[in-house]
């Protein structure tokens, strides 16, 4: 779920993932944040039972979806998604937020204002750990979790990359000191711990050694297959130089802000969820995510997971690759499983290198192999090692996983599978499958808005079609709000 632009250069429950006891129960936890009234109302005695008899999933009835929502939340949540199904006022509004008109004096304190008070505070959990506690608890008085997302971009040098790496340490002990059953992972994107241009040289030379096994890296660890033949290599377009003594030292660098990250969720026994991003550097933040997973992931209990992006061609088969290696190690393997977010410029930089986009030539082969990726992934861990998370919005998809889930006989709140949608997204799909006794966790990005602009104009560049799309939503808020306004008139 993430972001970038092509590189210059080549232009309530059990909150761990894990089937065995946990690593610690006993953590010492922070000041606990005071959480002050919400908008979010905590449901009445007879409002929904997260933990039914059975796993239908029902998405027909707005009074049950939405009945932890307050009227508050669920007015501007409904006039938020209006607005950015709106074709022109996103892009009116991405151009204000990159124009250098609006960078400086009033004019930026006006368009940070109405930001914050709009998109920001609807798609992002506050500008701090106590605003992002606050925003858990409410999550949490709803019957969802929550991943917490350090809003952070690229880092370019080492400097960048110590800081990010001290606010993704903080973001597990913030975790932490929350209640036990809200938080259910926390996300690290290896482009904010690791320089972009190092994640370029090493994704260039681990596809040359895919297309030259015998091209020695000395600097390589054991990892999971990073390739299928179905892969695009073409970034790669001659041999390589080696990593320079300074890249060397860098790449170490980078291996140990992630050991550190990964060792503090060991011992918080907080799941650490990778991001994926774009094919340019893929390969790198995969040969990190399974490096790291070949070293935490022990005794059934996944706590490094990656990612795969299903609107790939190649990510059935780099998926099935994966695992059928991780279990010949004996590595239980956690995976978030989503579609994707970076179709144009895939599609682009393909084109510019004279070959046909690595993305699925439809969008019903994309739901097909997201659809059959999870129905795998869920017979998988019905029967054997490993978890997965089922990151979809896609109501279709939500349905014919919940059906698999029942019927592999993991259709009840279950510890291996979760379910996630964005925060301030796809509402009715989240309830709908808490309703229906699954877990079920909301993306969820903190931090100050200036350093969270970033993330909120890709979110709405990424997600154009999405937004669009989200007349599912709008149409039972709306029938919820009428529902509301006339009980309360009559």
């Amino acid at each position: 779920m993430a972001t970038r632009v092509i590189p210059p250069r080549i232009l309530k429950k059990v909150r761990y993932n894990t089937t065995t006891k946990p690593l610690n129960y006993d953590q010492p936890t922070l000041t606990t944040v005071i959480a002050p009234p919400s908008i979010f109302e905590k449901p009445p005695s007879s409002a929904v039972d997260h933990a039914p008899s059975s796993a239908a999933l029902n998405l027909e009835d707005p009074a049950r979806l939405f009945s932890s929502v307050s009227t508050a939340r669920l007015l501007r949540s409904s006039a938020v998604l209006h607005a950015t199904a709106v074709g022109p006022m996103v892009d009116l509004g991405m151009w204000v937020m990159k124009s250098k008109l609006f960078q400086t004096g009033v004019l930026k304190d006006l368009v940070m204002s109405t930001t914050r008070k709009t998109f920001y505070e609807h798609f992002c959990a506050g500008e701090d750990a106590a605003d992002a506690g606050r925003s858990i608890r409410a999550l949490n008085d709803a019957g969802l979790r929550g991943m917490l997302v350090y809003g952070v971009e690229d880092a370019h040098d080492n400097d960048g990359c110590d800081r990010n790496l001290k606010g993704f340490l903080h973001t597990v002990d913030v975790s932490k000191s929350l209640p036990l059953n809200s938080v259910s992972f926390v996300i690290v994107k290896i482009t904010a711990i690791c320089p972009m241009a190092l994640l370029e040289r090493l994704s260039d030379l681990l596809r040359w050694q895919e297309k030259d096994p015998s091209f020695v890296l000395p600097w390589k660890q054991d990892s999971l297959p990073i390739f299928a033949e179905s892969s695009p290599l073409y970034h790669t377009q001659k041999r390589p130089e080696p990593l320079t003594p300074e890249e060397e030292s860098d790449l170490e660098l980078a291996n140990q802000r992630l050991l550190e990250l990964c060792q503090k969720c060991v011992e918080a026994n907080i799941p650490l969820l990778v991001d994926a991003e774009h094919t340019t550097v893929q390969p790198a933040i995969d040969y990190f995510t399974y490096s790291s997973s070949i070293m935490h992931n022990k005794d059934n209990n996944p706590i490094v997971f990656g990612t795969i992006q299903t609107y790939l061609k190649d990510a059935k088969e780099r998926l099935l690759l994966a695992t059928k290696a991780a279990d010949k190690m004996g590595v239980p393997m956690g995976f978030k499983l989503v579609r994707g977010a970076y179709m144009s410029t895939e599609s682009k930089l393909a084109e510019s290198f004279g070959y046909a986009s690595p993305i699925h030539n439809t969008i019903q082969d994309t739901h097909n192999c997201f659809n059959d990726c999870s129905s795998f992934m869920l017979e998988k861990i019905a029967n054997g090692p490993g978890s997965v998370v089922l990151a979809t919005h896609n109501i279709e998809s939500g349905q014919l996983a919940a059906a698999k889930a029942h019927e592999v006989g993991i259709g009840k709140v279950n510890h291996k599978l979760e379910f996630a949608q964005l925060y301030g997204m796809s509402e009715a799909l989240s309830f709908g499958l808490s309703n229906a006794g699954f877990q079920v966790s909301k993306y969820m990005p903190f931090g100050p808005v200036d350093m969270v602009m970033p993330y909120l104009l890709r979110r709405a560049e990424e997600n154009r079609g999405l937004l669009a799309a989200s007349g599912f939503d709008r149409q039972l808020m709306r029938k919820e709000l009428g529902r509301r306004l006339k009980a309360a008139v009559f």
